[in-house]
């Protein structure tokens, strides 16, 4: 049998095209829901500090309309965690952020900011939400969130997803696959995430040390030629087919 990888949604963009024009449309809460109706585990939404695309309606409207895990991105500022606190999503992903960045452009660095990543995740920890660390596959990052005591890990796939060169995309895909390995033997729980799409996203699904994949910015520009449904569900079957 299969085993079953979960499939968080991020529904970032729909937002970014909502502000675009401002208003009301398109609304990242209604592409939440067609998104579980299509298989979605989980959604995810990043709150920024800039508010660019999800703002804390949408926050609050998550909470209360959709009945699967809310993963909330955030970066670690008073300000968030606050947030975080107020509202206790299912999980909180701790990830990096700049104001100029187009997207987030790698992984949290949790060896270089270790003091100061103590005490946002030990107040999450203690409201009971579920910590995960936005990070490069790089074994010392790993073994910095597991001391940090974050339980989870997402594996940031941005520069697999992007290399362009067969040999480079291998040596990509491998250090994902060791850091996958490495995770579950240091007891972490490992996700994955950043820039698959249906090329890219089978050698990431058959990593059998891989949980979950979160994926949204590729499914909302699918979903202007075919739908989001029909984006999300040949999404999930390319997962399915890859699972060992």
């Amino acid at each position: 049998m299969s085993r079953f990888l979960r499939l968080g949604v991020n529904i970032d963009h729909v937002a970014t095209v909502r502000n675009a024009r401002g208003g009301a449309h398109p609304d990242p809460v209604r592409a939440a829901l067609l998104a579980i109706q299509a298989g979605a585990d989980g959604i995810t939404a990043h709150l920024r500090e800039d508010r660019r695309h999800i703002i804390d309606r949408d926050i609050e409207r998550l909470m209360a309309e959709i009945d699967r895990p809310l993963n909330f991105e955030m970066a670690a500022t008073d300000e968030m965690l606050a947030i975080a606190l107020r509202h206790t999503p299912h999980a909180a992903c701790l990830v990096p952020e700049k104001r100029t960045e187009v997207t987030t452009e790698g992984g949290l660095n949790a060896v270089g900011a270790f003091d100061f990543l103590t005490r946002p995740i030990g107040a999450l920890n203690d409201a009971g939400i579920r910590v995960s660390l936005f990070i490069d596959p790089e074994p010392a990052q790993l073994d910095a969130a597991k001391a940090l005591g974050a339980p989870v890990v997402e594996l940031h796939t941005g520069a697999y997803c992007d290399a362009e060169d067969p040999t480079e995309r291998a040596r990509e895909l491998s250090r994902i696959v060791r850091a996958a390995a490495h995770a579950e033997e240091i007891g972490l729980e490992c996700h994955a995430g950043h820039g698959l799409t249906y090329e890219t996203v089978g050698s990431v699904a058959a990593i059998g040390t891989i949980v979950e994949l979160n994926i949204g910015h590729f499914l909302v520009g699918e979903a202007i030629f075919g739908g989001l449904a029909d984006a999300i569900r040949r999404m999930r079957a390319a997962m399915d087919a890859a699972c060992p």
